[in-house]
């Protein structure tokens, strides 16, 4: 039988966890509320510039002098995986789901015999990825949402991922991150981010014109346009990442403390209700040998 003590003391270290988890809950779904509106404002400028400088790419691609980050190295042999995680856990499935996708794309790659380098931004990803893969992480990348996510600090990594391009380090770049849906889903994402991968033209834009594409003249030349604004754009796209890494963190951290929150309520109960019946047991096992005493007087 369990000792009254052990269960009482049980009891409140549940109680005082109930409280953190509650806490941490509303301190996520206050961030998740900031984070998402970010995320939300982020997707419309960085989907479009993808789309302009892909219709743009389409006509470059292959053609002599164009731009490095959209022509690449001519080889694909060492894949650079930029893989975005937090820097705390406590959040439901979120780190874990990116680090599976992760060591997924890994085992392919090294099975089609490809060098592969990981560039952590985040140190989940780099604990978990590291007693696997350890000699594959070349940094890690720390604090980018404190106290907030800032374009300067993208622009940074991507400044860092274009300098390690020209200095011929890796032939592909891939970011990893969990896009934003909901609180309670986020979908891991991968986007290859140089060479510059170009897009489709959009069939409903095409539609909306009447069934043509729309004809542009560029001022200056394409080749220009194209030369300032991918790296640019691989700032914004690695920015865009970071983002939906956000909101996707606090969304999962609220739902997984309030599911913590409603477990820790149901082992409440379940404890007390074990309390009342064992203290109910040994006031009658208390009774019994009192009236026992009495009679044998």
């Amino acid at each position: 039988m369990p000792n009254l003590k052990d269960l009482r003391v049980r009891i409140a270290s549940v109680k005082a966890t109930q409280k953190i988890t509650s806490a941490m809950k509303m301190v996520a779904a206050a961030k998740l509320r900031r984070a998402q509106e970010q995320a939300e404002a982020a997707r419309p400028y960085a989907e479009r510039m993808e789309r302009m400088l892909g219709s743009l790419a389409a006509a470059s691609a292959g053609q002599a002098g164009a731009p490095a980050l959209l022509a690449g190295s001519g080889r694909a042999d060492v894949h650079l995986l930029v893989v975005g995680t937090a820097d705390r856990g406590l959040c439901g499935g979120f780190n874990s789901n990116i680090v599976r996708n992760s060591r997924q794309l890994i085992r392919s790659l090294v099975g089609d015999g490809k060098t592969v380098k990981i560039l952590c931004v985040g140190r989940k990803g780099r604990d978990a990825l590291r007693r696997e893969y350890g000699d594959m992480i070349i940094d890690t990348i720390e604090g980018v949402t404190k106290p907030r996510p800032t374009f300067d600090k993208s622009e940074s990594i991507a400044e860092r991922i274009t300098r390690m391009f020209e200095d011929g380090e890796f032939d592909v770049c891939t970011l990893i991150y969990a896009e934003f849906r909901s609180a309670i889903t986020q979908i891991v994402t991968r986007q290859q981010l140089i060479p510059f991968a170009p897009v489709a033209v959009d069939e409903e834009v095409a539609e909306a014109g009447g069934g043509q594409k729309a004809s542009y003249e560029y001022e200056p030349s394409e080749e220009e346009i194209l030369e300032a604004l991918l790296p640019r754009n691989l700032a914004v796209q690695i920015y865009k990442g970071i983002l939906e890494n956000n909101a996707s963190e606090q969304g999962s951290r609220m739902t997984a403390m309030d599911s913590a929150t409603r477990n820790a309520g149901d082992m409440i109960n379940n404890l007390t209700l074990i309390y009342n019946r064992t203290r109910q047991a040994v006031i009658t096992r208390e009774l019994i040998e009192i009236i026992s005493a009495k009679e044998a007087l």
